[in-house]
């Protein structure tokens, strides 16, 4: 795990990734699709800061893979840069859920964005689209 300022973001390329829960019921919970790319994602809590990785993002929520797991209702400052986006969106969110990475999937924490202006999930919503266009067979 690397600590980082929060003014520092990076983007990565594309991969789909587990969130350590079964994904058919990961998939009805969801009220938007998800795409298969990683992106770097600087977050902090109230005395900490991160900067871990996703692969695993919509306009709802990501998931953080990280070893170092915070109960679900801690709120964490987000910063990320999409593929394709030369903006930095910059969010409020609360973790909903761990995982151990039981069956192969990665250890880390489902979090809801709870302050993504309307216009930022569009571009999340935009952006996972697309690639999910680009990468159907």
């Amino acid at each position: 795990m690397t600590k980082i300022r929060l003014d520092e973001t990076y983007s990565e390329d594309v991969d789909e990734g587990a969130n350590g829960i079964d994904a058919s019921d990961a998939d009805d919970r969801r009220c938007s699709g998800r795409a298969a790319v990683t992106v770097r994602i600087d977050y902090a809590t109230v005395d900490e800061i991160f900067s871990e990785f996703t692969r695993d993002i919509n306009a709802g929520g990501l998931f953080i893979e990280t070893e170092k797991l915070h109960q679900p209702g801690t709120e964490v400052s987000m910063q990320f840069h999409l593929p394709g986006s030369p903006e930095v969106l910059h969010t409020i969110g609360r973790v909903v859920r761990v995982s151990s990475g039981g069956v192969g999937g990665p250890t880390g924490m489902g979090v809801e964005f709870d302050e993504l202006t309307a216009d930022d999930r569009v571009k999340i919503d935009r952006i996972v689209r697309g690639l999910r266009v680009e990468g159907a067979p």
